[in-house]
């Protein structure tokens, strides 16, 4: 069974910064896409950024490339969404997501991230 926790949301001001992690159980995490979406209050949830099994690769929405970085752990079964520069347009409730190797797609409950003006 995979399970996924986001934590890290919070209150920030514009300009400020905040750093989630997801934290995932199960063996898949190794083998496994991660990616980051968010969802605001009456919008469809969008994609943010995504990491390779290995790091190799990663890929980030227009909308947040130069200010979000992804990273992962392997040995921690965690991955990190750093996000500075915050607007208050990246307030949203922010989801970890795990795609395995079967393209099967597991999402945790989510983390709300609020950014004031």
């Amino acid at each position: 069974q995979v399970q996924l926790v986001e934590s890290g949301g919070g209150l920030v001001q514009a300009g400020g910064s905040l750093t989630l992690a997801c934290t995932t159980s199960g063996r898949t995490f190794r083998e496994s896409r991660m990616s980051w979406f968010r969802q605001a209050p009456g919008r469809e949830r969008e994609f943010v950024a995504t990491i390779s099994w290995n790091a190799a690769l990663t890929n980030y929405a227009d909308s947040v490339k130069g200010r979000f970085t992804i990273s992962r752990d392997n040995t921690k079964s965690v991955v990190y969404l750093r996000m500075n520069s915050l607007k208050p347009e990246d307030t949203a409730v922010y989801f970890c997501n795990l795609r395995d190797r079967y393209m099967s797609d597991y999402w945790g409950q989510g983390t709300q991230v609020t950014v004031s003006s």
